[in-house]
C-alpha cells in the first residue's frame, strides 16, 4: 500500500450513499482504502483495537467521512465519543449529511469537524464532491 494513502472510514447507514461513494471513488480513480460502518457503534469498534488485535481501520493516516442520521448511535454522539477518547480524538472527521439544520452544523463544528458538507442530490455532483475531498485530504498532512 502507498504510504501516502489515507485510510477512510465511511460511517453511513444508507446503502445507496455507500454505493455512490464507491462509484465516485472508482470513477475518479481514488484509490484510498475505504472501510464502511453502518452506525457509530460499529465505527468505534473498527477504530479501536479489540482483544490485543489491531483496529480494522489502520491507526495511521485515517479520516472519517460521517453521516449524522443513523440508527443505534448517530453521528454527533459518535463524534462526541471520538473526541473524548485520547487515542481517537485527533482523527479528522468530515460530515457528509442531508441535515441542513443549523444546530447540527454548530454542534459538529464544536466537536472539531474538518468540514460539514451537504450530500448532493445527483451522482454527478456527488462525484465532484468526492474529487474535491480527495484533493483536500491529499494536500493535508494527516499523521
Amino acid at each position: 500500500m502507498d504510504d501516502r494513502a489515507i485510510n477512510i472510514l465511511l460511517v453511513e447507514d444508507d446503502e445507496v450513499d455507500v454505493m455512490n461513494v464507491r462509484r465516485a471513488f472508482k470513477k475518479s480513480n481514488i484509490t484510498n482504502p475505504l472501510y464502511v460502518a453502518s452506525n457509530g457503534l460499529q465505527a468505534l469498534e473498527m477504530l479501536r483495537s479489540q482483544g490485543g488485535k489491531p483496529p480494522q481501520v489502520p491507526e495511521q493516516r485515517r479520516l472519517i467521512l460521517l453521516d449524522l442520521n443513523m440508527p443505534k448511535m448517530g453521528g454527533l454522539e459518535f463524534l462526541s465519543e471520538v473526541r473524548s477518547d485520547p487515542r481517537l480524538r485527533a482523527t479528522p472527521a468530515i460530515v457528509l449529511t442531508t441535515s441542513d439544520e443549523d444546530r447540527d452544523r454548530v454542534e459538529a463544528y464544536h466537536l472539531n469537524v474538518a468540514g460539514y458538507i451537504l450530500k448532493p442530490v445527483t451522482f454527478g455532483n456527488f462525484a465532484e464532491v468526492m474529487v474535491a475531498l480527495n484533493k483536500y485530504w491529499t494536500l493535508c498532512e494527516i499523521p
